[in-house]
């Protein structure tokens, strides 16, 4: 079975991880400051800030704007529910908008008609690795927090997502664009977002006592990030080369490729198919030897029981990711394709 995803780790990543086990420095140290000045210098911000997980990242984000009890924070349907729980923890109240039915992103103009008094922020993800339309969303002037979970790498008019808004995450976890297992962090070039973020984080031996978080990451996890933001450029080559391939043979049996706009960059962290019968055809992949999944599992509106969000339904009962990483061969590229090709018969 081909799985969907997958880390790809070679001799590199496990020596680096070894050089830190070997030294009994575990926790969080040099390797986690070598990776928030790195990452922040590739991205284009003043500062970063390593957490445990890109939820915590965001958690973080959301207490640095001062966000509580009655306020309004929005966000997209077609999202996992990570953000909405980050919302959940702060006790704000979560304001779901639909999405553009060719990128996947927010759609820019339900979420004008969502803004009130209350609205204090917007998170923005950067759905399967193609950039949302940042600056349209900038110009309502509420605080921006970009979700870069999927999208390390890509660029939007010739700058990195996570370089946009007031403040920026990423998440780490094992099949992100780069893996320490789990992880995430936060970025600003505000410094004293980053200074609150910061003091959230490190919650011993304090003067003075606040509620803060154990949201640190380990040496251990750093080390393996610094070896995989090493290997970035080669990552998002061959997942890039990939969907090229997907693009040719997808098409020559009945499928759309991916929209990209012109002005931005997909690193295709998912590669999603759009066809009327996605539970069949997850199914037909399976029995094929390649696991396919929705790449949203459930939209955000569903959890809440809200209606009105036509776009994410008529997407999320249509859409299919099917494997795209680093480490597949040629063999399983052609496996997938071929698996693709007969799935795609089976419903024409």
């Amino acid at each position: 079975m081909i799985p969907h995803s997958r880390p790809t780790l070679d001799q590199t990543d496990y020596e680096n991880v070894l050089h830190v086990l070997r030294s009994g420095n575990l926790v969080q140290g040099e390797q986690v400051c070598g990776l928030e000045d790195t990452l922040s210098a590739l991205i284009g911000v003043s500062g970063g800030v390593a957490v445990s997980s890109g939820t915590a990242a965001l958690h973080l984000a959301l207490l640095s704007l001062g966000i509580q009890k009655g306020d309004e924070v929005i966000l997209p349907s077609f999202v996992c529910s990570a953000p909405l729980n980050a919302i959940r923890y702060t006790g704000a109240e979560p304001v779901i908008t639909d999405v553009d039915r060719h990128t996947f992103n927010i759609d820019v103009h339900d979420l004008k008609r969502r803004i009130t008094p209350k609205t204090k922020a917007v998170i923005v993800p950067h759905m399967f690795g193609l950039p949302a339309d940042v600056d349209d969303i900038k110009s309502f002037g509420i605080p921006v927090i970009e979700d870069c979970a999927q999208s390390l790498g890509s660029r939007y008019k010739g700058a990195y997502t996570g370089s946009f808004g007031d403040l920026s995450i990423f998440s780490f976890y094992a099949t992100k664009m780069i893996a320490t297992g789990e992880g995430g962090m936060v970025f600003s070039n505000n410094e004293s977002l980053t200074e609150i973020i910061r003091d959230f984080r490190d919650y011993d031996e304090k003067e003075h006592y606040n509620v803060r978080y154990n949201y640190k990451m380990t040496d251990i996890q750093a080390a393996l990030g610094i070896s995989q933001l090493n290997k970035l450029s080669f990552f998002i080559e061959k997942r890039k080369n990939i969907a090229d391939i997907y693009h040719h043979e997808c098409q020559n049996c009945g499928f759309e490729p991916p929209v990209v706009p012109s002005d931005r960059d997909h690193i295709y962290y998912r590669y999603v198919l759009l066809l009327d019968h996605a539970d069949q055809f997850i199914d037909k992949m399976t029995k094929e030897g390649v696991a396919c999944r929705r790449p949203v599992f459930k939209p955000l509106h569903r959890y809440l029981s809200l209606s009105g969000y036509d776009t994410t339904d008529w997407l999320w009962k249509r859409a299919v990711s099917i494997p795209i990483y680093p480490s597949l061969t040629d063999n399983e590229i052609s496996k997938i394709i071929e698996a693709v090709k007969l799935a795609r018969s089976k419903h024409v």
